[in-house]
């Protein structure tokens, strides 16, 4: 059998596809697998935040239209860049074991967030990410950064930012996290629901696709996951809004513990709220109704996201 992956051209999407193919035929010999290299919105849009040009969504669109067309079999997502709802006909497939879920400050100039100087100059493409730095520092300036990680990390190198926040996962997996300043930590900066996980996306009536893919299901990275996007679906929001959701499973009992947060953009107003359940999906809409109780609405409501 053959399967073709539909991937975007970044070194990033690139390398995860190619870990996917890796496994798949590591767990089925003899299987023939291709890439389709698909530049999307996201790609071609770089002078603008993500936000004011449509979210992460961008970036999946082009991709699930060939999926649904049927000239792929496949397509490997940054799990935090897809969308909650899946177009009619598609599926997750499979979610691997998660990478590192956190998310990483790096500074040419050697400054971590504690450090940087009043007015300093961060760089992120992501209002969660700018939500949680000026919570805990006020004092600098948020500037959007866009471009694949490479980009990211020159620009930040060349000083045209004090400081830029990544995910983590990304420069492990391109191996570059030796350029890491700080690793940010948890209670600092909760990650985005589903950071450093990664989804296969099919079609969901293709079952020998479905059972090639099974192979690398991870069950505990699924029910963490999958309570972490039902906390922001739950909310309403999409994959652009300041929310944050961390989910951790016990390998000796079924219990999901998720924190969540919804944050204002300027830092200010912030709604955390944590509990414990065993249903994932039960687990994040019962908390995003917390946090709907405790005014995230109102935070929400600030936030125009097109």
């Amino acid at each position: 059998m053959k399967l073709i992956f539909a991937t975007r051209p970044s070194a990033l999407a690139r390398w995860q596809t190619q870990w996917v193919i890796s496994a798949l035929q590591a767990a089925h010999p003899g299987l023939e697998c291709e890439e389709k290299v698909i530049t999307t919105q996201g790609d071609k849009i770089l002078d603008k935040p993500l936000p004011e040009i449509g979210g992460k969504g961008l970036f999946t669109q082009e991709l699930e239209s060939e999926l649904l067309s049927g000239a792929v079999h496949c397509a490997v997502h940054s799990l935090k860049d897809l969308p909650v709802e899946s177009p009619a006909g598609l599926t997750v497939g499979c979610i691997p074991a998660r990478a590192e879920v956190r998310d990483a400050l790096i500074s040419g100039r050697g400054y971590v967030l504690a450090t940087l100087p009043a007015g300093a100059v961060v760089g992120t493409s992501s209002l969660r990410r700018a939500a949680q730095v000026l919570a805990a520092r006020p004092d600098v300036s948020i500037q959007s950064l866009r471009g694949n990680v490479d980009t990211r990390l020159r620009k930040a190198l060349e000083g045209q930012y004090d400081a830029i926040i990544l995910a983590g996962a990304g420069l492990t997996r391109l191996g570059l996290d030796s350029h890491i300043t700080q690793w940010l930590p948890l209670d600092v900066m909760i990650p985005a629901p589903g950071q450093g996980a990664l989804a296969v996306q099919c079609r969901a009536d293709e079952e020998s696709t479905l059972r090639l893919l099974a192979a690398l299901e991870d069950e505990s990275t699924r029910k963490a996951v999958t309570a972490e996007r039902a906390f922001l679906s739950g909310l309403g929001g999409g994959c652009s809004v300041p929310v944050a959701a961390y989910a951790v499973t016990s390998d000796q009992s079924s219990v999901i513990s998720l924190t969540g947060l919804v944050i204002s953009p300027d830092g200010h107003k912030m709604i955390k709220v944590a509990s414990d359940g065993e249903n994932a999906e039960k687990l994040g809409r019962e908390l995003a109704k917390q946090a709907h109780t405790q005014g995230a609405h109102h935070i929400l409501e600030l936030i125009t996201v097109h």
